[in-house]
């Protein structure tokens, strides 16, 4: 992933299923967002305790989706 200043990043407010994997998450931002998921902006993602994070980008040939648990 490239930082730069043009960089947007979007954080979906709603509590988010965890077992969404890119199909499900890039649905919400296109959905939801009304955004484009193959777009150069970043989407974040948490569940309903904000214990656990997925990160949604896409990177010149495909998605890339981190996922962390917050301890």
């Amino acid at each position: 992933m490239w930082l730069t200043g043009k960089l947007k990043i979007w954080m979906y407010s709603h509590a988010t299923d965890m077992r969404k994997s890119i199909d499900g998450l890039s649905t919400i931002v296109s959905e939801q967002l009304d955004q484009n998921p193959c777009g150069p902006d970043v989407f974040v993602f948490f569940n309903n305790y904000r214990d656990k994070i997925k990160i949604l980008y896409y990177d010149k040939n495909g998605f890339c989706l981190w996922y962390k648990r917050l301890e």
